[in-house]
């Protein structure tokens, strides 16, 4: 979004081409982008590879003067074997030219005050590629069909905003939710989850990079100054000098935040523990060892933890895969957090069936879920 505004900005014209479905297996969800300007830069990706040299062409059409359409590609389709969809699923990407700044700007300054946005795009009809930003108070631009279109869409896209749910929609030639006439893509951008980590070491420092890096709004709370003092935790979260039962009292955290407990002492893990179990979080993890865990387990108990609490705690926290440095430690900390996000089981794919690539996203589950 960044990328298209500054384009649009400096005077170019700029075509988006935007995955809005995807059927069975596809190496990205729906709203992946790729732009295109009349410059010939390319930024974004919305198949990882497979389909991108056809889209470029398809760009390079609407800026000749074509009109916006779907583009489908599938394993089946003989054009898509030809351009390399080698991953056995279909996709739907719209192609157009990006006109209107309304809408976009409306979503980039929301999303940068931390909240939740919807951009729709109209995908059939004369208007096709007009844009509406729908936020959690008001409308900005307008899809250009009918004022109930808009009313419609915009209630249905506030409905995705919680969990960033992008889909299409179809409504009436008149705008009505029954109705098949007319295509809508819902690109919703929930706000960032959340995720709290309590202990100021080079294991916080090396999963702050990474969890920033998917999305995560990470923050790294330890009551000692001195601990938390060096420049490398700050470079991707935010630092707070507390302890932490006074920290989570101040925050609100849902299914799709998670807490993380490195400390190693337990006069700052288990307080960090039991205020964690009395969020809303929905992945909370402790290093340690197992011996650790079971020390910590029985202390957590004296101080009030019910068994379904003790579940809830992933210690020791991440997938088996050998991790020694920070960094190994960090990804299998994050992978743990995505299997369970996915109720996947977190093994090895070749080992398994089954779509690999789930369409939907889930809220993160705890252990016991």
């Amino acid at each position: 979004m960044d990328i298209a505004l500054r384009w649009l900005e400096e005077g170019r014209r700029v075509v988006a081409a935007t995955l809005v479905e995807a059927i069975g297996s596809a190496p990205l969800d729906p709203g992946a982008e790729m732009l295109v300007d009349d410059l010939g830069r390319i930024e974004g990706t919305v198949t990882g590879g497979c389909v991108e040299g056809a889209l470029v062409e398809e760009a390079h059409g609407i800026l000749a003067g074509a009109p916006p359409r779907v583009a489908t590609y599938g394993i089946s389709d003989q054009q898509a074997a030809g351009v390399g969809l080698m991953c056995g699923g279909t996709v739907r990407v719209f192609v157009r030219e990006l006109r209107d700044r309304t809408a976009l700007e409306a979503v980039r300054e929301e999303l940068e005050r931390g909240a939740p946005a919807a951009l729709t795009t109209l995908l059939d009809g004369p208007s096709a590629g007009a844009t509406m930003a729908v936020l959690p108070d008001r409308v900005a631009g307008s899809l250009e069909h009918t004022t109930l279109l808009d009313d419609s869409v915009a209630r249905d896209a506030r409905g995705f905003l919680d969990e960033g749910h992008s889909a299409i929609r179809r409504y009436s030639a008149q705008g009505e939710t029954m109705g098949s006439a007319l295509r809508v893509a819902i690109h919703a951008f929930a706000t960032p989850p959340q995720m709290i980590v309590f202990g100021a070491i080079d294991f916080s420092a090396a999963l702050a990079r990474i969890a920033t890096e998917i999305g995560y709004r990470v923050t790294i709370v330890d009551a000692r100054q001195a601990f938390a003092q060096s420049p490398r935790f700050g470079e991707h979260a935010e630092v707070v000098v507390a302890w932490p039962q006074e920290h989570l009292a101040g925050r609100e955290l849902g299914p799709r935040d998670a807490v993380l407990v490195f400390t190693h002492d337990p006069k700052f893990d288990e307080p960090a523990l039991m205020a964690a179990l009395d969020s809303g979080a929905g992945y909370i993890g402790a290093l340690g060892s197992r011996r650790t865990h079971e020390d910590r387990s029985r202390r957590l108990r004296a101080a009030g933890a019910s068994e379904d609490d003790l579940r809830r705690i992933s210690s020791p926290c991440g997938l088996d895969v050998g991790a020694r440095t920070p960094a190994e430690t960090a990804i299998a900390v994050l992978g743990e957090i995505l299997a369970l996000r996915a109720h996947r089981a977190g093994g090895r794919l070749s080992e398994t069936t089954g779509p690999i690539h789930s369409r939907a996203t889930e809220p993160a589950a705890h252990p016991s879920g």
